[in-house]
């Protein structure tokens, strides 16, 4: 092709970025050890001498040499390759989000990274941008001139997404799952500030959210080439891309929860943070979260380490204290955290948990708001824990257990305001914990409760959720190590409902204990009265088939133990509860130090 020609077909692609722009193309990446390097240079030799480009690589918690793989390739361009490494797979909107974190382009591309689409069409996205002045460009293999090599049960669930999409979200497009977009930063922008989906379905919330503030969406012919790969077309892929169909179509169409969500201006100097981790000593657990903190995309930050005993950590990339405390209570290590910090904001999190790597990035901005005290995020299973850690996880996250308050270990709730959060995920203005004296040192656990409660009542300031502030928190197994936990929660709840009644004495932590009272007085009815009996069977029927249902696996074994631990669970959470109810105080205010094995101090 000649220099003319070529001139001309980036006429329009130049034209869009204009004299400062740039083009960023994310590549979000799993398990391509054997590919990665050989797309990523095929991305920067066509991108290269045409238009200002970078290309970002990002590696979704990969298990085989994709991170390796993608070193290499960013040595050998390191002026146009700039890779982000995710900790944990946490799905492809999750990857997206990071590597639009790091994006520095006026216009970004989102690419698959298998290059299964050719991304020769980068020009036509271009072209078709400036033609229609659409802010988002998408690849459609709809497009009549599409040429794809797509096996048919693909063409088939394409068509009946569509149908469904059409019907529940009435986009005025053919496809959108195709894996390259162009978007304009503003409009990605206004997307991903107000998006909740980390996984299959969030092209349609990115859509979805951006059709509805009116940015202009056009479709592009796409060449795709599928070969033999069997893709991502399983049955838990499907029923959670249409989990995530009907909430999007729910926040979108009846909660009107895009327009509503409120966006935090930017600072006008990078607030400090100062990262606090109460710890008994070092272990794998708190290595893991280390190097966590090391994958930050916000950089103006410390960690201040609080083990019993002083002990060496090894080199970190960022700023590490370590200040031993001698055994006293994770709540007293957090104070003398409060103490030291030099940051504006304090960030609490525990040992057995570690950070997204936009952790930091996502909450610090709502600390431009006077009115904010404290930010909180969900504490989500990492997806490589043991088997009956991953049951322990699922009984937390059931609704059935946790009910309203499931948000605490899910990553995809909407955003809102909450007056009682756990310590394993909780950033707090640092002015605001001196005011109040930081925490409580007469209870274990319990002591962030009544931290919040300080927070949100006495100092009347909002704490923020947000679902992007996420970490992953390891769980204790089911059934003894959990169940002793939940008691533990239980037991200070039932004491907290007549203490500090006001985050403490709601209907869905009495639950439990109706229930358990149900259970006693039931059983002794029934032996009045053969018809007392079979009341009583049937609604133990009822109970015990709507908690098989809501503990529903592909696995019959998780399915199964799940079960069992949301029945363990509702017993043991019911009588400890009435425990404390009843209590005349709790053992940890006359205690020196409760619970000693233990390796952190809140779930």
């Amino acid at each position: 092709m000649t220099t003319q020609n070529t001139k001309n077909l980036w006429s329009a692609a130049q034209a869009c970025l204009g004299a400062t722009g740039s083009l960023s193309v994310i590549m979000p990446a799993y398990g391509l050890e054997t590919v990665i390097e050989r797309n990523i240079e095929t991305v920067c030799r066509l991108l290269e001498g045409n238009i200002p480009f970078e290309v970002l690589p990002v590696d979704d918690g990969s298990r085989d040499g994709t991170a390796a793989a993608i070193r290499r390739a960013a040595a050998r361009d390191p002026d146009h390759v700039h890779p982000v490494f995710v900790q944990v797979n946490a799905g492809k909107g999750n990857a997206l989000k990071c590597g639009f974190a790091a994006a520095r382009g006026s216009h970004i591309l989102l690419l698959d990274a298998d290059l299964d689409l050719d991304p020769v069409r980068i020009t036509t996205f271009f072209d078709i941008m400036a033609e229609k002045q659409a802010a988002i460009v998408i690849g459609s293999k709809r497009h009549p001139d599409s040429v794809i090599d797509y096996p048919w049960h693909r063409r088939l669930s394409s068509v009946i997404y569509y149908t469904i999409v059409r019907l529940l979200i009435g986009l005025p497009i053919s496809d959108t799952q195709t894996g390259m977009k162009l978007f304009t930063r503003e409009a990605l922008a206004w997307s991903f500030e107000r998006m909740l989906v980390k996984t299959f379905a969030f092209d349609l919330e990115v859509l979805s959210i951006a059709h509805a503030q009116g940015y202009t969406v056009a479709e592009a012919p796409i060449e795709m080439h599928f070969g033999e790969k069997i893709g991502c077309l399983s049955w838990t892929n499907v029923k959670q891309v249409m989990i995530d169909t009907l909430a999007i179509f729910y926040r979108l169409r009846i909660l009107r929860y895009y327009d509503s969500v409120e966006i935090a201006p930017p600072p006008e100097k990078p607030l400090f943070v100062s990262v606090v981790i109460a710890c008994p000593g070092p272990s794998p657990y708190l290595t893991e979260c280390l190097d966590a903190l090391a994958l930050q995309t916000y950089p103006h930050f410390e960690v201040l380490v609080l083990p019993d005993a002083p002990c060496d950590l090894g080199p970190v990339p960022f700023t590490l204290h370590v200040i031993p405390t001698g055994k006293i209570r994770p709540a007293e290590k957090r104070n003398i955290g409060i103490q030291q910090a030099r940051g504006e904001v304090v960030a609490f999190l525990d040992d057995d948990a570690y950070p997204v790597p936009a952790w930091i990035e996502q909450a610090i901005k709502y600390f431009t708001m006077p009115d904010v005290g404290g930010v909180g995020g969900p504490g989500v299973t990492p997806p490589g824990d043991p088997f009956l850690g991953q049951a322990s996880g699922r009984v937390y996250a059931n609704p059935l257990v946790s009910g309203n308050y499931r948000y605490r270990y899910l990553g995809d709730r909407v955003r809102a305001s909450i007056d009682d959060f756990p310590s394993c995920n909780l950033f707090v203005r640092t002015d605001v914990l001196r005011a109040i004296g930081g925490y409580r040192t007469d209870f274990w656990p319990g002591e962030d409760t009544i931290l919040c409660a300080d927070i949100a009542i006495g100092q009347k300031r909002r704490i923020i959720y947000d679902p992007w502030v996420q970490v992953f928190h390891h769980r204790r197994p089911l059934f003894g190590p959990h169940l002793r936990q939940i008691g533990r929660y239980a037991l200070h709840r039932g004491y907290f409902a007549k203490r500090f009644p006001a985050t403490s004495l709601r209907i869905s932590y009495l639950i439990p204990t109706f229930f358990v009272l149900g259970l006693v007085v039931g059983a002794m009815l029934a032996c009045l009265h053969p018809w007392l009996r079979i009341a009583y069977f049937a609604v133990l029927a009822f109970y015990l088939l709507i908690t098989f249902i809501s503990s529903v696996s592909l696995s019959p074994a998780l399915w199964l133990v799940t079960w069992l631990g949301v029945i363990a669970t509702h017993v043991v959470y019911g009588v400890r509860f009435a425990q404390g109810l009843l209590a005349r105080r709790m053992p940890c205010e006359v205690a020196a130090f409760d619970h000693p094995s233990e390796t952190t101090a809140n779930d």
